[in-house]
């Protein structure tokens, strides 16, 4: 690419006060690129050649930003964009600048069906303080319980329209059922209407990744293959079930597993019966918004286990993932099918050759199988519940999920782990996943030697109740008065501790600053609290559950937009998926949220999909997310 200027002073937006900055290099000529020319996520850039032969300082800059004296950024109200129940605690979170001083009164005004806004409540900001470089303040208007369509005021500001109303969970939860994950299912041809999202891709499933390798997007190789086959060798068997982990088409077992135990939790605690989709095995094909009289939430259930057993039945255990070989296609946008031919690779055929059924093109993903038994009790413990789900639905698979969990767990305990690990594709801690199994077949097989063993791990997981809280609570019905009393124990301190956890920000939630943001935290620490709700509600209030929803829906830093796109008066429009590069959504996709940029600023880019640690759609996010809505809802109908 050839620069789009060259010049010693470049000057951004020399127009708008409020946006101009200029660079000015005194020395070496400023030459500014379009990225764009290079790839989608390119972006505009500036640079200057170091100069041969020069010492000391080689290249100069000064950058000065345009300054308005007095200037405050405008007030942000962060309240939820789908609205509120009647019966829930209803306050807005008003984000203000540090110099900005309070102006005392917020309103609520509701909008009548001739256009009019007819203020129905006045009342005095609370101050709460300062977090991060803002500080807060809060409107409380619980104590308005009439259905209808609000507005939020204060100082000049005024929200989108929201709504009160005993329905306003009803449809929040389908975009992601009925859009999302079918869209994400690997293997099968989904369509929608007029439009195909991606055909039936990587039916060349897979060959046997190379020994001693370290790949991209964390996945690994160690000095073995730990399987029967050959580096580069085909492995049959794979070419069916699981999703799109996210917008790069991998199948990450770690997100398989996790997605099909929450999807289970659904299904057992709200039996969803709701059927928009048609799924057909024999022709691969997935078709939105048509019926076939099953229901969606069984039907994805089903897919995800297709992909776990696959793997049982090929290994006998579960692998980390399978991955795209090279890098020219791991970074594809575009319809996953023509990722590859869809043929299987035959190293005796010329790249150019085939026969329809094989080619030399060596395009098919790698499958990545190091050993790793905290990975394998996941994928058991998805595997029992699945089999739970799936009985008098598709009898056959429940029947060999079933097995397939129990020889797992008995080959697990008769052996020392075997603990390869890299990255986040190798399984989570081993006692997390080792209770997380013993809970699950518990659950589907009523067993006295699972019960003992959730007993004994007790005292591994406690440090982590945290995390293993929801499967802690779900055997309490089959376990005895003593284990009930130690889980009442700890979830008194995980009270405890979260409480002092989420009293650093105003808006109740634990707001994580890693390199990705928290939402996936947030949807997780609400479901926790569903559990515990339920099972001590003395110690968990509801309120705690519905603040995850509020969070997700726009009571955060920085922004009110919603973070499911679709769902809201105002949503994520531009988000990372496989659409990324059109700059658009897909229905029902949750996105990370807000990362806080080091040291104090909490950024969602709402114009920029290719930041994936704020705007990357992941399953991981919609299966609990859906839980998460129905568990408010059966809530506030009680």
């Amino acid at each position: 690419p050839q620069p789009l200027a060259k010049g010693g002073r470049l000057v951004l937006a020399p127009d708008d006060e409020l946006r101009r900055v200029s660079i000015l290099s005194p020395s070496t000529e400023l030459q500014l690129f379009d990225g764009r020319n290079k790839a989608q996520n390119g972006w505009f850039v500036v640079r200057s050649l170091i100069p041969a032969g020069k010492t000391g300082a080689v290249v100069e800059w000064h950058l000065a930003g345009s300054v308005q004296p007095g200037w405050t950024r405008p007030p942000m109200i962060a309240h939820s964009q789908v609205g509120y129940h009647p019966d829930q605690e209803k306050i807005a979170v008003i984000e203000l600048d540090r110099n900005d001083k309070q102006k005392g009164k917020a309103k609520l005004l509701k909008v009548t069906a001739d256009g009019e806004s007819k203020e129905i409540l006045e009342s005095a900001i609370k101050p709460w303080g300062e977090y991060l470089r803002y500080n807060y303040a809060a409107f409380d208007f619980t104590g308005v319980r009439d259905s209808g369509i609000y507005m939020i005021e204060y100082d000049g500001v005024t929200t989108a329209p929201f709504r009160i109303a005993p329905d306003v969970y009803a449809s929040a939860w389908q975009p992601t059922l009925d859009v999302f994950f079918p869209v994400q299912m690997d293997h099968m041809l989904v369509n929608e209407a007029y439009r195909v999202w991606h055909g039936a891709s990587h039916l060349d499933d897979a060959r046997q990744a190379p020994v001693d390798h370290v790949h991209f997007d964390l996945y690994a190789q160690g000095p073995a293959t730990d399987t029967r086959f050959k580096p580069g060798q085909h492995i049959p068997g794979l070419n069916i079930g699981g999703w799109y982990d996210a917008g790069d088409y991998d199948i990450r077992t770690q997100s398989q597993y996790s997605t099909v135990i929450n999807l289970v939790n659904v299904w057992e605690n709200f039996g969803l019966k709701r059927d928009t989709t048609t799924v057909d095995y024999d022709r691969r094909y997935v078709d939105l918004h048509v019926a076939d009289g099953k229901p969606d939430v069984l039907q994805q259930i089903e897919h995800g286990t297709l992909g776990l057993i696959a793997q049982h039945r090929v290994f006998g255990r579960a692998i980390p993932g399978i991955v795209a070989a090279h890098l020219e296609q791991y970074t594809h946008l575009g319809d996953g099918l023509t990722k590859t031919d869809n043929l299987i690779y035959d190293p005796k055929m010329g790249e150019l050759e085939s026969d329809g059924k094989r080619s030399g093109k060596p395009d098919d993903r790698w499958a990545f199988t190091g050993y790793s038994t905290p990975l394998n009790y996941g994928s058991i413990a998805a595997l029992a519940a699945a089999s739970r789900a799936l009985k008098g639905y598709n009898d056959a698979l429940a029947e060999e999920s079933l097995d397939a969990a129990v020889k797992g767990w008995e080959k697990e305990q008769g052996q020392e782990p075997k603990m390869f690990q890299h990255g986040n594709t190798t399984g989570g801690d081993l006692y997390d996943e080792m209770f997380k199994a013993a809970t699950e077949l518990l659950l589907a097989t009523r067993e006295e030697r699972y019960a003992s063993a959730v007993s004994a791990l007790l005292p591994r997981i406690e440090a982590r109740f945290g995390f293993n809280a929801v499967q802690a609570v779900k055997v309490l019905p089959h376990m005895d008065e003593k284990y009930a009393k130690e889980i009442r124990d700890m979830a008194w301190n995980y009270r405890n501790r979260m409480r002092e956890l989420i009293a650093d920000n105003p808006f109740g939630v634990p707001i994580t600053r890693g390199g990705w943001a928290g939402n996936g935290f947030v949807i997780n620490f609400a479901v926790t609290n569903y559990f515990l709700h339920k099972a001590f509600p003395d110690l968990i209030n509801r309120e705690e559950v519905f603040r995850g929803l509020n969070y997700l829906y726009g009571t955060h830093p920085g922004s009110n937009l919603s973070f499911v796109s679709n769902v809201g008066t105002r949503s994520k429009q531009v988000a990372y998926g496989m659409n990324r590069a059109d700059f658009s959504f897909i229905s029902g996709g949750i996105v990370p949220g807000v990362l806080v940029i080091k040291p104090d600023f909490p950024e969602n880019k709402e114009d920029w999909p290719f930041f994936w640690g704020q705007n990357e759609y992941v399953i991981t996010l919609g299966a609990p997310y859906i839980f998460l809505v129905n568990a408010t809802r059966e809530l506030l109908a009680k």
